[in-house]
């Protein structure tokens, strides 16, 4: 598949989550989202409908999707869906910006697949749920989405480290876990010191995920600390 074609249906799954999250939208919000003309909407919308999306127009206001419309059979009770909405703002306070993005892409999927009166108390608790510390906060890196996916899938992640002394070297480490303290920490098999260390994503300057897998670590996290702490 072409790398057009691949950038249209993600382009395509992310109207149809718009549209499911959202009352209305028009043709040029959207084309300002995703970075096209609003020609290339209008076709997106015509290929939705073709694929029997039951998209409504509204000359002049927008599009809407018809009353009860909804792709996946999953459904949130009302206090699940709240719970949600308070836990976007705990993750809107990490340091991580990759981290605060796909947790609000997710959070986006989430409430488009919500009831219509559940949607609607969600998106009025998101806009009354503040924590001040949320506000204002300075990203310090943008690597733990990458550093989460090398975790699961064994990849092993070549990176450029400076330590708190300030000198800089280049690392092959295999990723263990992730833990937070006042700021992300990954711990991970350093294959240059040949034992596992604490690395601060936010001392990462340049990373690479390769497409070279690690045996996994036979151990949990409690005897790993059990183990080496």
């Amino acid at each position: 598949m072409e790398g057009d074609d691949v950038k249209r249906i993600s382009r395509l799954t992310a109207i149809l989550t718009q549209l499911q999250t959202k009352r209305r939208l028009t043709a040029a919000s959207l084309a300002d989202k995703f970075g096209v003309s609003t020609r290339t909407i209008y076709r997106d919308i015509k290929t939705l409908e073709k694929a029997g999306v039951p998209i409504l127009t509204e000359e002049g206001k927008g599009y809407n999707l018809m009353e009860g419309y909804r792709i996946p059979p999953i459904m949130f009770t009302e206090k699940q869906a709240n719970a949600l909405i308070l836990a976007e703002q705990l993750v809107l306070k990490s340091k991580d910006g990759s981290f605060v993005q796909d947790y609000a892409e997710a959070i986006e999927k989430i409430k488009s697949i919500l009831r219509d009166t559940v949607q609607d108390k969600a998106n009025l608790l998101a806009d009354r749920t503040q924590y001040d510390e949320a506000l204002n906060q300075e990203r310090n890196s943008s690597n733990l989405s990458d550093l989460q996916d090398a975790l699961t899938n064994y990849k092993l992640v070549k990176i450029g480290y400076t330590n708190k002394e300030g000198i800089t070297s280049d690392r092959e480490i295999e990723p263990f876990a992730i833990v937070n303290a006042d700021n992300w920490y990954l711990i991970a098999w350093c294959r240059l010191r040949r034992e596992f260390r604490f690395f601060r994503p936010d001392r990462i300057h340049r990373m690479e995920v390769l497409s070279e897998h690690f045996e996994p670590h036979r151990l949990t996290l409690q005897e790993y600390f059990d183990k080496y702490q």
